[in-house]
């Protein structure tokens, strides 16, 4: 799990970000890296840091993906 500020938002930006790292360094799929965002960031609950984050973190998804 990766700790977070839970105080602040987290932007579609920094989700890109983190999962293109990702998929670059761990040479996995975007699906892949979702996952292991998902886990290290939000604990595998989609309510850890608000709603705004998470619909953030899809938002980034949808965009790796297409």
């Amino acid at each position: 799990m990766m700790v977070i500020n839970q105080s602040g938002n987290l932007r579609k930006d920094y989700f890109v970000s983190y999962m293109k790292l990702l998929m670059n360094t761990m040479n996995c799929t975007v699906d892949e890296a979702k996952a292991i965002t998902f886990l290290r960031i939000f604990d595998n609950n989609k309510h850890h840091l608000g709603d705004f984050s998470y619909q953030e973190f899809s938002k980034a998804y949808e965009e790796l993906k297409d």
